[in-house]
């Protein structure tokens, strides 16, 4: 995977209240996005291409990812 470039990582506001249980989503310079757990950053993200990252969304929005 080699090591990310200083990103802007941004905490879902459905996060918040949750005993810390936090995703933070992140988009690289070349347009990946990027999903990690705040509570253990020393895992890998979840790397999505752009159109994998709209299915993903859309599957979350009508409820076959929960």
């Amino acid at each position: 995977m080699g090591d990310l470039p200083a990103l802007s990582w941004h905490k879902s506001s459905y996060s918040s209240g949750n005993n810390g249980a936090c995703v933070e989503l992140a988009v690289t310079p070349d347009g990946e996005w990027l999903l990690r757990d705040s509570k253990d950053r020393t895992l890998p993200p979840h790397r999505f291409t752009p159109v994998a990252w709209r299915a993903f969304l859309h599957a979350v929005k009508t409820g076959r990812v929960g």
